[in-house]
């Protein structure tokens, strides 16, 4: 139940409060012994007035984006913030039931695979990190892994390989992931976790405005996949926004594992539709697969400890560039046109850092990238931002090339015990790789795009990473970023998103907005926001700034290219817990995402 005294109230009031505010007008209306001429002149008043408040209204709105459905939850227990409105309310009725926030997470992550296959699913998977309700925490990294039959040049001679098809399926570890995550944390049973999803795609779902709108972009792909078409486009014809859109052979995998675990995944079916596909899978990569458990990184932000995974998330680089940023006190002069400067520079370092980054299991760098999370460090990288001119790309010094992903979702939870998690989860880019076993209804991912291939450069001209290089049973590197935030040793924010190497440029934002701007989690993930990976040297930038900011870019020599807002190039999902105990939730538009909590 909402607390109207709070200022962190809905978006979309404040056209209505400007309008509140205006002059009764009509109590003048009936001085009929005033001259005519007077009143004239006072209804010409009137006009220009409401006018001129109708002007600034539109000079607003296309300053700051003010989605119509765009939402701020409050709550006074927990809250989930998924990608879908359905998904967010299904993980709030299993925190109902008495379930952990570990519970609703799986719930509503399977939801999201079930309704948003093209970005996430079990033939995919991600990251996770879990704070107890005591304080302790964990972290589970089931990032999919390369077949034991990979080679590093295995994708030489034809780089598409390793997009669309068989060969470009990393071994799946989702269910194992949330498997062992429920063991341990779950409370509700683990097959009551499943019922929603098993539900929504046996009887069917009516598609909702972003899965539509992703068939409608990707309608070749779908009319032309034969797998995809059954579903998507029945009878020869792309279902649209409404339209009843069943799952029944996926309903039933879901079954089987919600009654066996892990041990339901039908892999005779698996390594079959792989393997029909090009692929090189085996049953013996299946059945070794195990998740990686470990304790998370950390770092400080004016006090605030932020918890992350470590490589081949993108947690190192995250915590660098908070430390870059934390040396100027942004929250002194606003977001003006050279603190954005400042954000920009400190991506591109960021991002020239990303290219030393790979599976620590392979890479030995474990001490340089414990250097990169350093507070020294981060003052020997802002000796070399300029206050008044950005640089060619050569000058942060990357070391290879920067890779993309775009297929990916995120979920965040709170319970009312303040056990909290931070999941993402991705099958690489939308629509994985096209691969869609017709069997069990799994779309697979095509994560062994996410790896350097020798002698082949990138779009860009860059060699490949040998970071990053395939090797059998390795991780490739990723830009996931699952975040836990502590204040004083109390739980205070879940967040990571989604959107390929844009999750980085997006949470670093997200995040000053909270903590230099004082904005809440809604104002700043609705915010329009900056991206610069380095290569291409130019800046991305959503439309919703002011032409005096851009102006002030153009001055330092920033080469500006425009996106529009509601194209969903990066979307964040967030809960906080507030000092008054309240929780706050908000899911990203862009996505059309919607929290949920209670």
């Amino acid at each position: 139940m909402a607390d109207r005294s709070s200022p962190l109230l809905e978006r979309g009031t404040e056209s209505q409060g400007l309008l509140s505010n205006l002059p009764n007008f009509r109590s003048y209306s009936n001085e009929s012994k005033s001259p005519r001429w007077w009143k004239s002149i006072k209804t010409l008043i009137f006009v220009i007035f409401i006018g001129l408040i109708l002007v600034f209204i539109i000079i607003i709105g296309s300053a700051i984006p003010i989605p119509s459905d765009s939402k701020l939850v409050i709550a006074r227990n927990g809250a989930v913030s998924a990608e879908q409105q359905d998904c967010s309310n299904i993980g709030v009725e299993i925190l109902k039931e008495g379930g952990s926030a570990v519970d609703a997470a799986i719930a509503a992550e399977l939801c999201v695979g079930t309704i948003n296959a093209f970005s996430a699913g079990i033939g995919g998977g991600g990251f996770m990190i879990i704070r107890d309700s005591d304080g302790t925490y964990e972290t589970i990294d089931f990032r999919e892994i390369a077949p034991a039959a990979t080679n590093k040049s295995m994708y030489k001679d034809n780089p598409e390989l390793a997009k669309f098809g068989g060969l470009a399926v990393g071994v799946p570890g989702e269910i194992l992931g949330i498997e062992y995550a429920h063991k341990k944390y779950g409370k509700l049973p683990w097959k009551r976790l499943f019922e929603p999803s098993i539900k929504l795609s046996r009887d069917g779902f009516k598609i909702p405005a972003e899965l539509s709108k992703r068939m409608k972009t990707f309608k070749e792909v779908i009319e032309g996949t034969l797998d995809l078409a059954a579903i998507y486009a029945p009878n020869g014809i792309l279902l649209d926004e409404g339209d009843l859109l069943k799952r029944s052979n996926f309903s039933k995998t879901l079954e089987l594992i919600a009654n066996n675990g892990s041990e339901g995944l039908i892999a005779n079916s698996i390594i079959k539709a792989i393997r029909s596909a090009g692929g090189i899978m085996t049953h013996e990569d299946l059945a070794t697969f195990k998740p990686v458990i470990s304790k998370p990184i950390h770092g400080y932000y004016h006090g605030r400890k932020v918890l992350t995974l470590n490589t081949p998330s993108g947690g190192p680089v995250l915590l660098s560039m908070l430390n870059i940023l934390e040396g100027y006190q942004l929250s002194r002069e606003g977001l003006n046109g050279k603190n954005l400067h400042r954000i920009i520079e400190t991506l591109k370092f960021g991002f020239a850092l990303r290219t030393e980054m790979g599976d620590p299991s392979f890479t030995n760098n474990t001490e340089r990238i414990k250097e990169i999370m350093t507070k020294d460090f981060a003052a020997k990288i802002r000796k070399n931002i300029s206050d008044s001119i950005t640089f060619e790309p050569s000058y942060y010094n990357p070391i290879y090339d920067v890779l993309e992903d775009h297929g990916t979702t995120h979920v965040s939870v709170v319970d009312k015990y303040n056990q909290a998690v931070s999941l993402t989860s991705t099958v690489n880019l939308v629509w994985g790789s096209r691969v869609l076993d017709s069997e069990t209804g799994i779309l697979f991912n095509n994560q062994m795009d996410d790896f350097s291939i020798p002698g082949v450069p990138n779009h860009f001209g860059l060699r490949p990473s040998p970071y990053n290089f395939i090797q059998p049973k390795k991780k490739p590197l990723s830009s996931c970023v699952p975040v836990i935030i502590e204040n004083n040793g109390e739980f205070e924010m879940a967040i990571g998103g989604s959107g390929g190497s844009r999750i980085l440029s997006s949470m670093l934002q997200v995040l000053l907005s909270v903590y230099e701007f004082e904005k809440d989690i809604l104002k700043s993930i609705d915010a329009p926001r900056v991206h610069h990976q380095l290569l291409p040297n130019e800046v991305s930038i959503e439309t919703g700034y002011s032409e005096k900011l851009m102006e002030e870019l153009r001055k330092r020599n920033h080469s500006i290219t425009f996106i529009d807002y509601y194209k969903g190039a990066s979307e964040i999902q967030a809960v906080m817990r507030l000092p008054n105990g309240l929780v706050n939730a908000a899911s990203d538009y862009r996505k059309h995402g919607i929290a949920a909590g209670y």
